[in-house]
């Protein structure tokens, strides 16, 4: 049933124009780049600065309700998939495992990698799209004592998205202790309205090249060339969060699998193919138990285990979407104390369970929106870098891949008596 919901979840999401939005970004800047420093650059921004503003209000006004409905089916499926037996329960904890792990590569190594390779001056430019100012993060105590909201209502208005995802979450588990009849009324109305939110944000996206154009121009025209330079520049080191992720595969198929890095690496060759090639985990589906059983991993496991994880699973969430957050906060100038962090790890690892199945671009506004709100980073920058997004995402699918086979491996090899 997890993996239905996720094939009509697919279905449903309209083929973007993902090339045209990339289109867009580049023509964007370039023409800022030429009528930089001429009299025609002011009346163009007239028209294109509102423009892109009203794009980018159109992105940010299906996130909520977005969000919340997907919240409740994904931690819906993991609480039933968790009944389904002792292989379902530990295929459970290493996945918890490997998105604390992931969560926590983006804490550490993201600021570390930025202290080494810092963000082009040029991007600052990045934050004048809109007047954008980082929000104000709280204290240790006022962070602690908003986790939980008295008017979830209030809460959804402020967009404060920590104490947000722990009602939908709480709410979720409540769902799934229901009797039955009405527990599918419930998930069957969040359902509709992920549906519904996923067609408009399918539209808003499908104007994406001329909103991206919009952005992108009045960004050039600031920037001049450093805009390229920047966009470079963070795909290399947001993609560097996933290649984290991508090597951890192969070290937990060989400390916990108990498989070999080359013997691993010799047969996840095909199914790294078609990720790379498709850019879906679903669609690597049918490659990845192909992978099982050249590892002579038992069918009962894997033919389990890989449909879950394709349907639950995204090892490269929280490590990717933090990266994108901390990125944008170093250059917002938001202080990363432990407490942002804490909250922008506790965000990603349950909304990294309500996007599972989503496209790239569609999961990016999804999940790294309510990240940078429960950091108090500006999400603004958000509307450009989507336009780049299918570059990082390479690094996602080919991670994702290897990390489901590698965890049906532990699995495997953890479970004496296949359930």
């Amino acid at each position: 049933m997890a993996v239905e919901k996720a094939e009509s979840n697919e279905l449903l999401a309209i083929r973007l124009p993902v090339w045209w939005t990339f289109g867009g970004l580049v023509a964007g800047l370039l023409a800022g780049l030429v009528l930089a420093g001429t009299d025609a650059l002011a009346p163009v921004l007239a028209v294109t600065e509102p423009a892109g503003t009203l794009w980018l209000r159109a992105l940010q006004m299906t996130i909520i309700p977005l969000v919340a409905a997907l919240l409740v089916i994904g931690i819906a499926q993991m609480v039933r998939a968790a009944r389904a037996g002792a292989a379902a329960r530990r295929m459970l904890g290493w996945v918890f495992a490997v998105l604390v792990f992931s969560g926590l590569v983006a804490a550490v190594f993201m600021p570390l990698l930025l202290d080494i390779f810092p963000i082009p001056a040029a991007a600052d430019t990045l934050l004048e799209t809109a007047g954008i100012a980082p929000q104000e993060v709280p204290g240790v105590s006022e962070f602690v004592t908003s986790l939980i909201a008295p008017n979830v209502i209030a809460a959804a208005a402020e967009t404060t998205m920590l104490p947000l995802t722990i009602f939908f979450a709480l709410f979720a588990v409540a769902v799934a202790r229901l009797p039955e009849t009405q527990r599918a009324t419930l998930l069957g109305v969040f359902q509709a309205l992920a549906n519904a939110m996923l067609t408009i944000i399918g539209w808003v996206l499908w104007i994406a090249p001329a909103g991206v154009f919009a952005l992108a121009l009045g960004v050039a025209a600031r920037a001049g060339g450093g805009a390229f330079t920047t966009l470079v520049h963070y795909i290399l080191v947001v993609s560097a969060m996933g290649g984290v992720v991508l090597v951890a595969g192969y070290l937990l198929a060989w400390f916990a699998g108990g498989i070999s890095p080359l013997r691993f690496a010799k047969a996840m060759i095909p199914a790294q193919a078609v990720a790379v090639s498709t850019q879906s985990s679903l669609a690597s589906l049918p490659a990845m138990l192909a992978s099982a059983r050249r590892l002579s991993l038992r069918e009962s496991t894997a033919d389990f285990v890989l449909p879950l994880a394709v349907a639950i699973f995204r090892a490269t969430s929280p490590a990717m979407n933090m990266g994108v957050a901390i990125y944008v906060a170093t250059l917002a100038g938001v202080e990363l104390t432990p407490a942002v962090l804490a909250a922008g790890i506790a965000v990603a690892l349950v909304i990294s369970v309500g996007s599972v199945s989503l496209p790239g671009s569609i999961s990016f506004v999804v999940s790294i929106g309510p990240i940078a709100l429960a950091m108090g980073v500006p999400v603004e920058p958000l509307a450009l870098l989507v336009a780049v997004e299918m570059l990082p995402d390479l690094m996602r699918t080919l991670a994702n891949v290897t990390m489901d086979v590698a965890v049906t491996a532990s699995t495997d090899h953890t479970d004496e008596e296949p359930d």
